[in-house]
């Protein structure tokens, strides 16, 4: 892990915005109002996708996407001014929660100021023209990290930015060379000491594809030297088989296991449901009952939780990168308290401890726990939304389940649950 990483961080929560679909207006000061609540549903920190300028040459959609960033060291005039995100962030932290914004160091766009005041930054193709590497990302070109003058930029504008937020989220960084993050969190690290790095890993099958290509990627065990978080990719998609019912429950829940004894002791992995990139979570389980399990083992599990905005409300409609298309904040059922009760939950957990997870592929049930000197913990998980009897690390009694506040026992070291999640705090 990066000197410096927090382990609180794997007790924290992650709510993630989209300026542009968060509200009508698709502004910061539109935001504002909405800080309480956030902040009620246990949420210590707040990522914002791209706030910078977004490209017009090439652009997808009617609007473009923010990732296709057009100029590093401004923000998007659609969203407002430097000002107004400014103040955004001063009341985030009158809170007491934190701000992290998106970096996109991997590209820019086709017309960003970069193409045009440094051209000497960026990936050339064999036949002399700037391109990039990902054949369907035709709206930004990439950048070329064998230029050391590229290093020292990007740095000085991370550093500028660190003036002002937490941290930073940074797009595609396994293609991104490990060295130069490296570097960079030092570089912040004066600036903003204690900035939350938190990095989006790949899937396995990208980094194959680069490598095939001679292409540069770097694997999770190498970017835990540079970030404090890294996202949950290599195992996506075994959770994509488990949840659509091409694979078996504890294929996924034997490779999360893995993790405990495979990375180094420190390490932290991003656990989510659903993101900006991927279908929603009240769409992949159209069930309440599954839906609340999953959310409950998504919060118990080692590592940070992250939250979608709209996610809450069991918003089934992933907004489009490309178009204008605001949350649906009256269309499904708010599970805020439920939400507040897990998180609540999670920063009671002995995060530091042994984690080990199996699942029951007969029943349904996974079962989860932290097992050390110090403390133990262990939830109980109906994915299929089903009762049943399992087995249970903790000696017989009687304990207090901390999500329903009600009395359960453990007997012959078996527990038996209904439909919903049991989680116990010792």
């Amino acid at each position: 892990m990066a000197m410096n990483t927090d382990n609180a961080l794997r007790r924290s929560v992650i709510y993630e915005v989209y300026v542009r679909s968060h509200t009508p207006e698709g502004a910061f000061k539109a935001i504002e109002p909405d800080l309480d609540r956030i902040a009620a549903l246990g949420v210590d920190i707040v990522w914002f996708m791209p706030i910078h300028p977004i490209g017009k040459l090439n652009k997808k959609g009617s609007l473009g996407c923010p990732y296709a960033n057009r100029d590093y060291r401004t923000v998007n005039p659609e969203y407002g001014t430097l000002e107004d995100f400014l103040h955004l962030v001063e009341e985030i932290h009158k809170r007491g929660m934190k701000c992290i914004i998106d970096v996109v160091y991997n590209h820019t766009s086709p017309d960003s100021t970069l193409v045009k005041e440094h051209p000497d930054y960026f990936y050339y193709k064999p036949d002399g023209c700037r391109g990039n590497k990902v054949g369907d990302w035709t709206d930004v070109v990439d950048l070329n990290y064998e230029n050391r003058a590229l290093w020292q930029y990007q740095i000085d504008s991370l550093c500028y930015l660190a003036q002002y937020v937490d941290g930073f989220r940074c797009d595609v960084a396994s293609t991104v060379p490990v060295a130069f993050w490296q570097e960079a969190r030092r570089a912040v690290e004066r600036v903003r000491p204690g900035a939350i790095w938190l990095g989006e890993s790949v899937h396995l099958a990208h980094i194959q594809a680069f490598r095939e290509m001679g292409f540069y990627a770097a694997t999770d065990t190498e970017l835990f030297t540079a970030f404090d978080i890294l996202y949950p990719y290599d195992l996506w998609p075994l959770y994509e088989g488990v949840t659509e019912g091409r694979l078996p429950l504890s294929q996924w829940f034997d490779a999360v296991d893995y993790q405990e004894v495979s990375f180094e002791s420190g390490y932290n992995k991003l656990r989510c449901l659903e993101n900006h990139d991927t279908s929603r979570a009240a769409d992949r389980f159209p069930e309440r009952k599954k839906l609340l399990a999953w959310t409950a083992l998504n919060y118990f599990m080692k590592g940070t939780t992250l939250l979608y905005a709209g996610q809450e409300v069991c918003e089934k409609h992933t907004p489009s990168l490309f178009e204008k298309e605001p949350v649906d904040w009256n269309g499904g059922e708010d599970i805020s308290d439920y939400l507040a009760k897990l998180a609540a939950i999670k920063k009671k957990l002995p995060t530091d401890e042994l984690f080990r997870i199996g699942a029951d592929d007969t029943q349904g049930i996974v079962t989860a726990s932290y097992i050390g000197p110090a403390a133990r913990a262990v939830g109980i998980f109906p994915l299929e939304g089903k009762g049943g009897t399992v087995a249970v690390p903790l000696p017989d009694g009687t304990y207090t389940d901390a999500l329903s506040d009600e009395a359960v026992t453990v007997a012959d070291g078996k527990l038996t649950i209904g439909e919903e999640t049991v989680i116990l705090l010792g």
